[in-house]
């Protein structure tokens, strides 16, 4: 598909939707979202129809609205800006590759989930993290590990993370909030905001360096956003 800004037509329609909420949008204004970084009308409606073909969008009167992986996709995404903690008492969460004869397709689903849990991986089939989120076990996980509460000797965090490399992209982040202008580029920072955000592991403060910007990247995107979003519906609407 025709790309501009390096932004694909259904790149473009996706992050259109999952910053929508509901994630529901017309073909006119998901045009006219293309129309921002010079892709054709055509184009969108064309990468619109074989994204419902390929079961990512839902098509109904005229409307677009993600599929339920895809919404699964986007509630990740809005447990990335507000995301559900507890207090840490030094308790890490470990799941032990148990299972045998797995599939390619199970080998696959398994790391996808655990990444989207935030575990890391210690060696192969060894995943871990501090007890300090609030959500359950999926099933693909249940049914091919072994789940074990434990406290290492000595803290792993470095071996897991690079905590630098996610600080210095939150710092790069904010400075580009700030000088975003325009709608244009105001959706490629956004969109690249969340796509960090997703990639936080969400430590405990207990394991994080000094002067690290998870909260304060949070912050300065919701107050972004805030005023992003009133912008682009008096253009869309327009």
């Amino acid at each position: 598909m025709e790309e501009r800004n390096g932004l694909s037509a259904r790149s473009a329609v996706l992050s259109a939707l999952l910053g929508s909420h509901p994630p529901r949008l017309s073909a006119r204004h998901l045009v006219r979202i293309g129309a921002l970084f010079g892709i054709a009308e055509g184009t969108v409606r064309v990468a619109l129809s074989r994204m419902v073909a390929a079961g990512d969008l839902l098509q109904s009167g005229g409307r677009y609205t993600l599929s339920e992986r895809l919404v699964e996709r986007q509630t990740r995404q809005d447990e990335s800006r507000d995301p559900h903690t507890k207090p840490w008492d030094g308790t890490w969460e470990v799941a032990v590759v148990t299972a045998e004869r797995r599939a390619p397709a199970d080998r696959a689903a398994l790391r996808q989930a655990m990444t989207m849990l935030r575990l890391a991986e210690l060696r192969e089939g060894t995943w871990l993290r501090p007890a300090n989120l609030v959500r359950a076990w999926p099933e693909i996980v249940t049914a091919q590990c072994t789940l074990i509460d434990g406290r290492p000797h000595g803290d792993p965090t470095d071996m897991l993370w690079d905590l630098d490399g996610w600080a210095a992209e939150a710092h790069r982040l904010e400075r580009a909030l700030d000088r975003a202008d325009g709608l244009a580029e105001g959706f490629l920072v956004s969109a690249a905001v969340l796509r960090h955000l997703l990639a936080d592991p969400l430590l405990p403060d207990e394991l994080l360096p000094a002067g690290w910007p998870g909260t304060e990247l949070r912050a300065r995107y919701d107050d972004f956003d805030r005023r992003y979003r009133e912008v682009l519906f008096l253009h869309l609407k327009d």
